[in-house]
C-alpha cells in the first residue's frame, strides 16, 4: 500500500550522504532525483523512501509522533543497520533489540531529527 515516505531536510547534500551511505547497508540506491528531492528504493517497484526540503519554502521540521518503519530480514540487520545510523551521526530514541512478542527493531533520528527504526519479525 506504501508506496514511499518523504522526510523534511534542510541540507539535502548533508541527508543525501546519510541515507546513501545507510541505505546501501540494504540494497537501495537513488532511484529518483531532483534539485530538491532524492528517492531511494531497493527496487523502484517497491516502496521508497526520500527525502526534500519543504515545498513551501519554510524549514523542514519533525513530527511529533510521526515514524518510518524499515522492514529487514532479521535481528543481525536490524542491529548493523541501527549501529550504522549512529556511527553516521543519528542519535539514538531506543537501540536494537526485541520489542514484545515477535518484534525486533532499534530506534533513531536522522540528521535533521526525523525519528525512523529498521526492524524485522521474529
Amino acid at each position: 500500500m506504501i508506496g514511499y515516505v518523504t522526510l523534511g531536510t534542510n541540507d539535502l547534500q548533508r541527508g543525501a550522504k546519510f541515507y546513501d551511505q545507510l541505505l546501501a547497508e540494504i540494497g537501495a540506491k537513488r532511484f529518483m532525483e531532483e534539485e530538491t528531492f532524492i528517492a531511494w528504493a531497493v527496487d523502484p517497484d517497491k516502496p521508497g523512501l526520500a527525502i526534500t526540503k519543504p515545498f513551501n519554502g519554510d524549514s523542514a521540521t519533525t513530527g511529533n509522533g510521526v515514524m518510518v518503519a524499515l522492514a529487514v530480514e532479521n535481528p543481525q540487520q536490524v542491529d548493523a543497520l541501527y549501529a550504522k545510523a549512529i556511527e553516521l551521526g543519528a542519535t539514538d530514541e531506543g537501540p536494537s533489540g526485541p520489542r514484545g512478542q515477535g518484534f525486533y527493531a532499534g530506534y533513531f533520528r536522522d540528521l535533521d531529527g526525523n525519528k525512523l527504526n529498521f526492524f524485522c519479525m521474529t
